[in-house]
């Protein structure tokens, strides 16, 4: 497999990296959407967050917590966190992983609903309790 991910996990190439659990590590992205741009990964190669063991799952995010907090307080006080869950969510490197993207009133970034053509239309309520009963606990 080539994965850059793996590679870096393995300490075969290089990387900034900031802290590793057992399971997790968290790195600088090489490049980065603003400054402080870090990523957060499990170390076993999945693609997806569904995929994650319980224990992973309890480990990965709370170095996600943990860095978040170390950003916020190093760079601008906010931040993005966001996970592209699979190719047609925008996953360009098979290997599931969070980023934590500092944030400030000056960036062009915008809200999560600037990344869609369409202005969100309020959903009608057949339709949320459709969606509703297709997700909620049974």
């Amino acid at each position: 497999m080539d994965c850059i991910f793996c590679s870096i996990i393995a300490k075969t190439i290089p990387a900034k990296i900031l802290s590793e659990t057992s399971h997790s590590l968290a790195l600088l992205d090489a490049f980065p959407l603003a400054r402080g741009h870090v990523l957060v990964l499990p170390k076993r190669h999945l693609q997806k967050i569904q995929d994650l063991e319980l224990v992973e799952n309890t480990d990965l995010f709370a170095l996600v917590q943990s860095m978040t907090t170390r950003v916020d307080s190093a760079m601008t006080g906010s931040s993005l966190i966001a996970i592209h869950n699979g190719k047609d969510a925008g996953q360009d490197i098979p290997h599931l992983h969070a980023h934590i993207v500092p944030r400030s009133q000056d960036d062009p970034a915008g809200a999560i609903h600037s990344m869609f053509n369409k202005a969100p239309e309020r959903m009608s309520e057949p339709v949320a309790d459709q969606i509703c009963k297709m997700l909620k606990d049974n």
